[in-house]
């Protein structure tokens, strides 16, 4: 019998760009496993636990690790209307999304009855790693026609929300892994309707906590301009289709997150079959949590964290977690952004730069449980 080839791999990166070898290599080891095709690693790609990040990967079998536990996290994007955005005035007044809000909390009347798969723990919370709530200004307009299209201008204000599913989706992986490890799903339907409710509370969360924070502004919830997410598995041409750390990129409007100190990118995707139909989903890692600590230390303090070179405040109780953070671990979103422009997947739409970034209140307001979590290095994308 001969032995399966492996998949193609292909690397949408320019020369100039930072991609570390081990992230390649875990690309080249998904490539090997049976029924892969295609694996499309994008210019934010980085190492990943047991999978990189920053890929969508076909193949012809469905594996719920190539997905990772944070099933449905993804990107929203708000407007919001203030009469001033101060941000020293704006950061005392978030509310604390490391809790579930009360069964009062009038911003509940603004979201779905109905929640998916039943499961109200954490929901309304950001969780740790990457994820953030944040206000933003719209900077740079770099196509008028599609930005009025979206209803957006410069100098409009947007809430930028990142979040995933939380507990539940770390309780579907773990109930696959616990069986099966990193081999396929056993029963692809059965998982994919588990992942699928994953993917529509993660929304729901993202909702949730964007009425909470538009509230406790002062101002209206309102719907979502864009929300995709780029944790997901779905059927595609027979097959399936897994996204880590990579946004669905078929016509579809994506905010690739910047860092806490450099704009973000709004555009308007068009990628084809040769990069699975994907785009980056943000900067993407440059230095692992540990050296991100070791080298912030070294270089910053924390009110120089707290303080962005644009201005803006980062609303962040952990100090650990601001050196992970920190804009100097993640690669140059301009980068990114130009390797998704130079390889025709993506057209810049505005940019967005930070006024208030919220990651969380602190330690001692989170649940011991996530904190826990966060000391393991849970709640990543």
């Amino acid at each position: 019998m001969s032995q399966q080839k492996s998949a193609t791999v292909t690397v949408f990166a320019s020369d100039g760009s930072w991609i570390e070898s081990d992230a390649v290599t875990q690309c080249h080891q998904v490539a090997a496993l049976d029924g892969m095709i295609h694996v499309a690693a994008m210019p934010d790609l980085h190492p990943g636990k047991g999978a990189p990040i920053g890929a969508a990967m076909a193949s012809t079998v469905l594996y719920p690790h190539l997905v990772g536990s944070d099933i449905g996290c993804g990107i929203a994007v708000f407007g919001i209307s203030l009469k001033r955005a101060v941000p020293e005035r704006l950061a005392g007044r978030f509310p604390d999304l490391d809790r579930v809000p009360e069964p009062d909390d009038p911003a509940w009347e603004f979201v779905a009855a109905d929640i998916p798969a039943g499961h109200r723990e954490s929901l309304g919370t950001v969780g740790r790693g990457n994820h953030f709530v944040e206000l933003a200004r719209v900077g740079t307009v770099l196509d008028p026609g599609h930005a009025a299209r979206l209803g957006l201008a410069a100098g409009d204000l947007v809430l930028i929300v990142h979040s995933g599913s939380r507990g539940l989706g770390e309780r579907i992986l773990r109930s696959h892994t616990e069986v099966h490890g990193a081999g396929p799903a056993a029963d692809p339907a059965a998982y994919l309707a588990r992942h699928d409710e994953a993917v529509r509370w993660g929304s729901l969360n993202r909702r949730l906590m964007a009425a909470r924070v538009a509230l406790a502004l002062g101002a209206e919830p309102t719907e979502p301009i864009v929300d995709e997410c780029h944790n997901l598995a779905e059927l595609h041409d027979g097959g399936y289709l897994h996204r880590k750390g990579a946004a669905r990129g078929d016509g579809r409007d994506v905010l690739i997150a910047g860092t806490r100190g450099t704009p973000s990118y709004l555009v308007a995707a068009h990628a084809g079959p040769e990069a699975n139909y994907s785009v980056a989903h943000g900067a993407g890692r440059k230095m692992s949590r540990a050296d991100a600590l070791v080298r912030g230390r070294a270089k910053h303090t924390v009110e120089e964290l707290r303080r962005t070179p644009v201005g803006s405040l980062v609303v962040c109780g952990d100090r650990q977690l601001l050196f992970e953070e920190a804009p100097t671990a993640y690669k140059r979103i301009e980068q990114v952004i130009g390797d998704l422009v130079g390889h025709g997947l993506a057209t810049p739409v505005v940019t967005t730069v930070p006024v208030v970034t919220y990651k969380t209140a602190g330690l001692s307001s989170a649940p011991a449980r996530e904190r826990r979590d966060h000391r393991r290095g849970r709640g990543r994308s």
